[in-house]
């Protein structure tokens, strides 16, 4: 069983790196700003002592106020993992930054976001819906899809 960083330490380590992306943790994860998602991912995957080369999953959360983005990253060399988070703000036009560059793994787990709730990867060679038709009316997974 891996061994879950502190988001404490996590989120100092990436302060460090690139000041002012990491804007809150706890105990197990720590909040990013939306735009430093992919520098983030860069750094977290290439950084000797963190070597988070496995992203395990990335889903996205529909809290109505905002969406927010979940990253479950593991370090197999070191046997740690982390939970990195991110809130996108708004209903409309919604995107991040794609971590496929970082983690080959994260082409259809974006995909499936995109098509079921709406938010885009800027980056992203192959963004078409995975699940559903191009064409269907909005993303069924958004808690307003039924509105």
């Amino acid at each position: 069983m891996t061994r879950a960083l502190s988001g404490e330490d996590v989120a100092r380590r990436i302060n460090e790196a690139h000041p002012d992306t990491a804007i809150h943790n706890n105990d197990t994860d720590v909040w990013i700003r939306p735009a430093a998602i992919l520098e983030v991912s860069e750094f977290l995957n290439s950084d000797p002592d963190l070597n988070f080369s496995f992203l395990n999953a990335v889903t996205a959360v529909d809290y109505v106020e905002y969406f927010e983005l979940v990253y479950h990253l593991v370090s197999m060399q070191n046997n740690t993992s982390v939970v990195i988070k991110s809130k996108v703000f708004g209903r409309e036009e919604l995107s991040a930054p794609s971590v496929i560059s970082v983690w080959q793994g994260a082409d259809l787990q974006e995909r499936e976001i995109w098509d079921l709730m709406g938010i885009h990867f800027e980056g992203h060679p192959n963004m078409k819906r995975v699940l559903l038709w191009e064409g269907f009316p909005g993303h069924p997974l958004r808690k307003d899809f039924l509105e």
